[in-house]
């Protein structure tokens, strides 16, 4: 990669099309329409493009504002890197793969695209807590709404057996890929939702929108054991009471509020 790349900004003030067709024949490179400004990038020189627009410009007698600047180009793939931090959540240390583990934590990799799902958003964060805090490694485990994998993930570090699914395809083979990335075993997978569960489980785990909450609550219910732990998450502050009513035949030991997100742990 170069050092400096340079930049070619065309603002014409009438016949935009003109110029658009005479700088796509002028250079290979793409070029990005941002209200009524073309911009050409190139790491080779584009003083011949500039010239040839203006000498086009002049000829036409149209008035065309060019600029062209020279920038250091960024090494975006190692800016991305930088961006994305690691986070420690009680016994857990969730880090992107191109980060150090911690020898005295339980290591989980997720690489992520977005901060939901690799244990930054307020959500998972605090199911990762309710997971360290109530699990102890010997229950069977259900992962609603699975996502990137991650809750199934920290259980499953701390010996559970557990299922995932997700109505989303892409998020089922999103899970499994973390699993591989983490040397972590998923007992059981599908596509669809707790309804098609086909056995009870000692914890259930739904982190997705209070509203979905609401709807599948009695097959989140049918999933558990009695004594079993379900834990559920997504839940905005103004959600909370219709949430909570739905769930009122459980027995409530913990909500966990961070910001305006609330989780909850309920026993059967």
């Amino acid at each position: 990669m170069s050092k400096y790349y340079y930049e070619l900004s065309i603002t014409p003030k009438e016949n935009y099309e003109f110029f658009l067709d005479l700088l796509t024949n002028l250079t290979n490179e793409a070029i990005e329409e941002d209200k009524g400004t073309l911009i050409s990038r190139s790491e080779e020189s584009l003083e011949d493009v500039a010239f040839g627009i203006e000498v086009f410009a002049q000829k036409l007698s149209i008035e065309c504002k060019i600029s062209l600047e020279k920038k250091e180009n960024i090494d975006w793939i190692k800016k991305y890197q930088e961006s994305v931090k690691s986070i420690e959540i009680g016994n857990f240390f969730i880090r992107p793969e191109w980060e150090e583990k911690k020898e005295d934590k339980i290591d989980i990799i997720i690489n992520p695209a977005l901060s939901f799902g690799s244990g930054h958003h307020e959500t998972t964060n605090s199911c990762v807590q309710a997971i360290d805090k109530y699990l102890d490694g010997k229950e069977t485990v259900l992962d609603v709404g699975t996502g990137s994998g991650i809750l199934a993930i920290a259980a499953a570090k701390k010996g559970c057996i557990v299922d995932v699914c997700d109505t989303d395809e892409v998020c089922v083979v999103d899970t499994k890929s973390n699993f591989e990335l983490n040397n972590a075993k998923i007992n059981e997978s599908w596509i669809g939702s707790c309804n098609s569960a086909k056995k009870e489980y000692d914890v259930v785990i739904a982190n997705i929108v209070a509203d979905v909450l609401v709807i599948i609550a009695n097959e989140l219910k049918n999933c558990l054991k009695i004594d079993g732990k379900l834990i559920i998450s997504g839940i905005l502050d103004k959600h909370i009471n219709r949430v909570l009513n739905k769930f009122k035949d459980l027995e409530q030991i913990e909500i966990i509020q961070k910001n305006e997100w609330y989780t909850v742990v309920f026993k059967k």
